[in-house]
């Protein structure tokens, strides 16, 4: 089953329950000042959960896409390490606001998985909240009789707050959830050890599909939890992964999501993915990174050195370092994937915007370029005197330096750091940091003197 053709069946799926089907919100959160990017389906529906505004319609769908590269919600330092994390994913969603709650979520999403996408039940497990003494939360019994008309109990799940109570933030909506996992291994692995053992224990093959929030509390500026007026359903589940599990893959990356764009990358690199480890994380990086980059700048996040322009900047600047260290590539060739990402992915291969998109990313490597080999150099010298001197941990003094003269930021500097053994001292380089600041701010307060 293809990419395109799972989009369409979940949001039939949906229209036919009477959902509104929504296009994508963009991935700049514009109308929320707590967020850069929008991280996840539910952001564009705050003031309806809140309260504070009604909707237009009490059922929607839509395939929203996220962004997930600062904040709380970062799962960066994960892409490439393993094979189903993204900094940039697309969210597939159903809402309820004041309509249905637990019994149609619950009901729906057994149907759409089972019956609609053929899922084997037997690797389906489901995960449901276990209660909290402390804030006098009961488990959640609801979600408990639905799911167990549907599955085999020894396939349901108990977990704490950390797990199956959701948060908006410190204060706001919030209420329980039931997870969805799906455990992809051979007959033979899980034979030695059941699914439910290794439910929420990082393992790359049990992981979860699908969360289904049910919204029915608010938590007040003292922490106290006050029941809503009214009680919303709020579901989220990456399309990657539902293709890792559809197209009976081991890795999002081996769907048909990325399989194009991979090819791309070891035509274009000569390099061979599934060969060596090292290239194979590179690899994943690029793969990732550039979409979620192509995906930015087509919703007008465009690479600057000011707020969500810097971190995609950054974002850039990161997937050329891992190019650089770990393929060995001393050229540009990033811009060369746009036309794969935006045909393959998008539906929309316009010349126009391709050819800007590919010209605004070759500028930005071409810039970085210029400073990555003279900073790179520095950098060896550094360590290699280091290495002499039997030390492991780099001054983070030095590093600010690096930055302030070649625009190299910390995180890059750290992934040098640790490809090659060495640690930095972060606090020393913060202090640099602040140093520079106060230093800003005396200079503006002089000019008005």
């Amino acid at each position: 089953m293809k990419y395109k053709d799972i989009k369409k069946i979940f949001l039939d799926f949906f229209n036919k329950k009477n959902h509104q089907i929504i296009d994508s919100a963009s991935l700049l959160a514009k109308d929320d000042p707590s967020l850069m990017f929008t991280n996840a389906g539910m952001n564009r529906f705050k003031k309806y959960f809140l309260g504070s505004k009604n909707p237009k319609y009490v059922r929607i769908t839509n395939i929203q896409k996220c962004l997930r590269i600062t904040g709380k919600h970062n799962d960066i330092s994960d892409v490439g390490r393993d094979k189903y994390h993204h900094t940039m994913f697309e969210m597939l969603g159903n809402w309820s606001f004041g309509d249905y709650f637990k019994k149609e979520a619950i009901e729906w999403a057994w149907e759409l998985l089972t019956k609609t996408f053929k899922i084997r039940k037997s690797n389906i497990y489901v995960t449901i909240f276990s209660g909290n003494i402390n804030e006098n939360l009961e488990f959640d019994k609801e979600s408990y009789k639905y799911w167990k008309n549907l599955i085999n109990e020894n396939q349901i799940v108990f977990f704490d707050k950390k797990h199956n109570f959701w948060e908006m933030g410190n204060t706001g909506p919030c209420g329980y959830s039931s997870e969805i996992h799906i455990d992809l291994r051979e007959k033979k692995e899980k034979k030695k050890i059941e699914g439910k053992k290794l439910i929420n224990k990082g393992h790359p093959l049990v992981i979860e599909l699908w969360n289904l929030v049910f919204i029915e509390f608010f938590r007040t500026q003292n922490g106290n939890l006050e029941k809503l007026s009214k009680s919303h359903v709020d579901t989220g589940m990456g399309i990657e992964r539902l293709c890792m599990v559809l197209q009976n893959k081991k890795s999002t990356y081996d769907t048909d999501i990325f399989i194009s764009l991979i090819k791309e990358i070891e035509n274009i690199t000569g390099k061979v993915y599934g060969k060596l480890e090292e290239e194979d994380i590179a690899i994943r990086v690029l793969a990732d990174h550039i979409r979620a980059i192509v995906f930015a700048i087509k919703d007008g996040i465009i690479p600057s050195n000011k707020k969500s322009g810097y971190i995609i900047r950054k974002l850039l600047r990161r997937t050329i370092v891992y190019y650089f260290l770990d393929l060995n590539l001393k050229k540009s060739f990033l811009y060369k994937l746009v036309k794969v990402v935006l045909s393959e992915k998008n539906n929309d291969n316009s010349k126009i915007k391709e050819n800007f998109i590919s010209n605004l990313i070759k500028k930005e490597e071409l810039l970085f370029f210029k400073n990555l080999f003279k900073v790179s150099k520095k950098f060896y010298k550094i360590i290699s005197y280091l290495k002499k001197e039997g030390k492991t941990i780099i001054n983070g003094k030095i590093i600010f330096e690096l930055y302030d003269t070649y625009g190299l930021p910390f995180e890059l500097a750290n992934l040098f750091a640790l490809k090659n053994n060495f640690i930095i001292d972060k606090f020393s380089f913060e202090k640099e940091m602040l140093k520079q600041k106060l230093r800003s701010k005396t200079k503006k307060k002089n000019i008005y003197v």
